[in-house]
């Protein structure tokens, strides 16, 4: 893949990561707002008990106890899952519906309530419904068009009506109330680029650093670990082997001749040797081993919980799968490895790696293309 198609892949990954910051971020600050709604709702009917028609009060209730029931029943649902199942492709949708649901039957309620004689009533209606909008901000403010949506479903019915009403009064309210809106909607688009450009720079800075420290900790040429790496990542392995009393083989191994590839064919020829023998080693050994370039032409190896026989049979394959090795234009490549384990006396990581070095040495002696083990 060239470089503007990983760019391309890196920018949707980011963008998918920064969706689902924001669907985290809006359960993590709405959940208050099912309790608040529908105690604003109690808190209407209670002022206005005398005034209301107790029917439609107690309707209003019991449908949005309903709504906000099967909004706790989703953040319940929310909650309960694993990480790993809380992505927008499963819970946005259901989190519009509950919420547009819910935003109906407040507004439709409060319409229903709106007395058509009594200023007073009208205007604390207009309180709530004012109140109501205000606080979706806080609770939605992440999602943009989920704002605009709730405020709208919730003010625009008793908003609507007291538009087309006779008295000045009324009118001048609800033109107040849509005055006030549009200042509330225009805060809520800056509001909400600002959270996500939040976002997306928090996770494009995670991004540079991982890519920063894999580039410090990889080798360049092979895509191994590099010597730093090797011996940070094998010190970890060393003690965790030796807390659960595990035996721990190493394995050294150096490429035969390698002077020679670089004086005959040239130093690219002995990099692709040495990519080549990076692909051969990344393919051979399991997710929990380690293993990567010392320098030059030198690789090394950690194979946790594994017996000193299983690990000379992993590095007899691998012997042969380099000899197998075709590189253009050079031929009969070979390798050899030495071996040693925790097994046979107490060493630290240093002490091991010193004599399976050993071992490579007396590999060398005696003819190269071969394993040695520890005596």
């Amino acid at each position: 893949m060239n470089g503007l198609g990983r760019g391309q892949d890196q920018d949707g990954f980011i963008e998918e990561q920064v969706r689902a910051d924001r669907l985290h971020q809006l359960f993590r600050q709405s959940f208050s707002a099912i309790f608040g709604s529908y105690l604003a709702a109690v808190m209407l009917c209670w002022l206005c008990w005398d005034r209301f028609d107790h029917s439609v009060m107690l309707v209003w209730l019991v449908v949005l106890g309903l709504t906000s029931l099967l909004r706790v029943k989703m953040f319940t649902d929310w909650f309960r899952c694993p990480n790993s199942e809380r992505t927008p492709q499963r819970w946005e949708r259901r989190y519009w519906i509950t919420l547009v649901l819910s935003a109906t039957v407040w507004g439709a309620g409060a319409f229903a309530l709106m007395p058509t004689d009594d200023r007073l009533s009208q205007v604390l209606v207009m309180l709530f419904t004012v109140g109501m909008s205000v606080s979706a901000v806080s609770c939605y403010s992440v999602y943009r068009s989920m704002t605009l949506v709730s405020m709208s479903l919730v003010l625009l019915p008793c908003t609507l009506w007291l538009l087309v009403q006779p008295s000045p009064m009324q009118v001048g309210v609800a033109i107040a109330v849509l005055v006030f809106s549009s200042f509330v909607v225009s805060a809520t688009r800056k509001l909400s680029d600002a959270l996500e450009k939040a976002f997306r720079l928090t996770r494009q800075m995670e991004r540079a650093h991982s890519i920063s420290t894999r580039a410090a900790q990889t080798d360049e040429l092979t895509g191994l670990m590099n010597r730093r790496a090797f011996f940070e990542q094998g010190h970890l392995l060393y003690a965790q082997c030796r807390h659960q009393q595990q035996p721990l083989c190493a394995l050294m191994m150096d490429m035969d001749h390698f002077k020679a590839i670089n004086d005959t064919h040239g130093h690219q020829a002995g990099d692709q040797v040495l990519r080549q023998i990076g692909g051969v080693i990344s393919t051979s050994f399991r997710q929990d081993d380690v293993y990567g370039r010392l320098g030059g032409e030198e690789f090394a190896v950690l194979l946790p919980n594994t017996s000193l026989e299983t690990a000379h049979a992993i590095a007899e394959q691998l012997v042969k799968a380099i000899a197998g090795l075709a590189s253009e234009p050079v031929h009969g490549l070979t390798a050899s490895l030495g071996l040693a384990s925790t097994q046979a006396e107490d060493l630290d990581l240093h002490g091991l790696m010193n004599t399976a070095d050993k071992a490579l040495y007396r590999a060398k002696a005696l003819g190269r293309n071969q394993v040695a083990v520890a005596q």
